[in-house]
């Protein structure tokens, strides 16, 4: 499917697993440039590595932060 959102980015928060990663991933396959969002910085860099050996192209990062708070949202 194209949704002609290749070059475009996204920050999918809740990301590291589920629902969010799916999406992530399917963007990801559409030439989104990802970045994944969680909690913890583990499960962050565990997201990137498996995103990244799903779709070997995929212009991914991640960041670990609650969105739910302001701290977290100034990163």
């Amino acid at each position: 499917m194209d949704l002609q959102l290749s070059g475009k980015r996204a920050l999918v928060t809740g990301s590291t697993a589920g629902i969010g990663f799916a999406i992530a991933t399917e963007l990801a396959r559409e030439g989104v440039a990802v970045v994944l969002n969680g909690r913890s910085n583990e499960r962050v860099a565990q997201a990137v590595q498996r995103l990244q050996a799903a779709v070997p192209p995929a212009q991914v990062r991640g960041v670990a932060a609650d969105v739910a708070s302001a701290a977290g949202r100034e990163l």
